[in-house]
Parts: C-alpha cells; sequence; structure tokens
C-alpha cells in the first residue's frame, strides 16, 4: 500500500479539527484529492478508501483516468483553461476551477449550449495582482459580473484564488480573506449567492477552512511529493 488510505484519514481529520475551531459543519467542506501527475492506482486506493471528489489539471492525463475509474466518481478541472480544451472539458468535468476572464466564460458558455450543458463553474480571482497568475483583478470582476451574470449555461457557483507564495501557511490567510470578503460585497451589490469559495491547498488549507473555503484542493499531503525531471518538468 502507498499510504494514501491514511493520508487521506489524515486530511480529512484535520480538516474536521479546522471546522470545529471555528464552528463549522464539516460537512460545509469538499475535500478534492489532487491526483494530477499520479497513477490510477493512488486514485483507486483513495477511492477504495470511500473519497470521490478528484482535481486534474491537463485534460489529456486526466481523459485515461477518469476513463479507467469508476463513473460514480466526480471530477474537477483545476488547472487553466485553454480556450481550445474547453469543449473536451466540459464533457469531462463536472466543476470547472479557474474560469479567469469574461471572455474565457463567454466563450464556454458558447460551447455549453452547443453541448446541452450547464456547467459548474468558478470565478478565478488574482488576489495578488502577479503577472504570473490568471485570474480577474477584483476590480474588474465588480465591473464585468453584470456581463458574467447574462451567461445563462454557465452556474457559477463561487470564486477561487491561488494565494501568493509565503513562508508558512499563515502568510495565505489575508489573501483568503480578500476573497471571502470580495464574495461576500459580490453578494451584496448584485443580489446574488455565491456559496462556494475554492481556496487553500496542501501547506494552507487549514488556514482556509477556518476563513471560509468550502472546496480545498489537496494532492501532496494525499498523494505524496510530485516527480520532477531535471529539466523542471512533471514526471
Amino acid at each position: 500500500m502507498s499510504g494514501v488510505s491514511e493520508n487521506l484519514s489524515d486530511v480529512t481529520g484535520q480538516i474536521a479539527a479546522a471546522c470545529r475551531h471555528v464552528g463549522r459543519d464539516v460537512n460545509s467542506v469538499q475535500l478534492i484529492a489532487v491526483s494530477k501527475t499520479f497513477p490510477v492506482e493512488s486514485i483507486r486506493e483513495a477511492v477504495e478508501a470511500g473519497h470521490l471528489h478528484f482535481g486534474e489539471s491537463k485534460i489529456q492525463e486526466a481523459e485515461p483516468k477518469i476513463a479507467a475509474l469508476p463513473g460514480s466518481l466526480h471530477w474537477h478541472f483545476i488547472g487553466r483553461v485553454q480556450r481550445n480544451k474547453v469543449r473536451k472539458l466540459l464533457q469531462s468535468f463536472e466543476v470547472i476551477h479557474a474560469i479567469d476572464s469574461l471572455r474565457l466564460a463567454t466563450y464556454t458558455n458558447e460551447i455549453a449550449r452547443e453541448l446541452g450543458l450547464f456547467p459548474k463553474v468558478f470565478l478565478q480571482v488574482n488576489v495578488g495582482g502577479e503577472a504570473t497568475k490568471g485570474g480577474f483583478e477584483p476590480d474588474v470582476l465588480r465591473a464585468e459580473m453584470e456581463e458574467l451574470l447574462k451567461l445563462d449555461r454557465l452556474e457559477i457557483i463561487g470564486l477561487m484564488c491561488i494565494p501568493p507564495a509565503g513562508a508558512d501557511a499563515e502568510s495565505a490567510r489575508p489573501w483568503f480573506v480578500i476573497l471571502r470578503k470580495l464574495r461576500d460585497a459580490l453578494e451584496a451589490e448584485f443580489s446574488l449567492k455565491l456559496p462556494s469559495l475554492s481556496m487553500g491547498m496542501s501547506g494552507d488549507y487549514t488556514v482556509a477552512i477556518e476563513e471560509g473555503a468550502t472546496h480545498v484542493r489537496v494532492g501532496s499531503a494525499i498523494f505524496g511529493k510530485r516527480a520532477y525531471r531535471v529539466d523542471g518538468e512533471l514526471g
């Protein structure tokens, strides 16, 4: 055994503890086991332990995994969305976590209409204003929200962020607070519900939960460290 089931148990225990710490129901948090770069066998061990939600970031890697595993699983696309991959993503994934522009949202809406689908999506927010990351700037999201809400095939369930890298988990807290407050402000301004916040990864998911995360994306804490080739590409 690779230890996946034991790691999964540890992570779910940490999630429960974080929820207790702030008085939240543990069922209000969905753990997404990020299985990118890991083999079907590792995912199957998590499935056998009772886990059903998994995250992948590359369609070409995900498709054979999805085909090889039970149809009862829920697949989340957590990578950067490329326009030329949208059709395949909508056909394979239940939730897309990184719609990062009005242009992409509009195109995704068009493809969803062609396919007869109503995909669940998160709007990615670039909370740190980092040039290397995608996502709406908060002010741009506010300005474009009315147009986004006109996209009738998209079920916008909430906001997502990847905070700037920091020295420890606590350094991510202010960024999680920014995302939560932005969500609250959008709900008030546009009289809508954005019930979900996708934030928190292996190094900071307990802090994210304390600040309101409903979906946490945890990979290495469950499956182990990812291997890299010398050239820096995932191996």
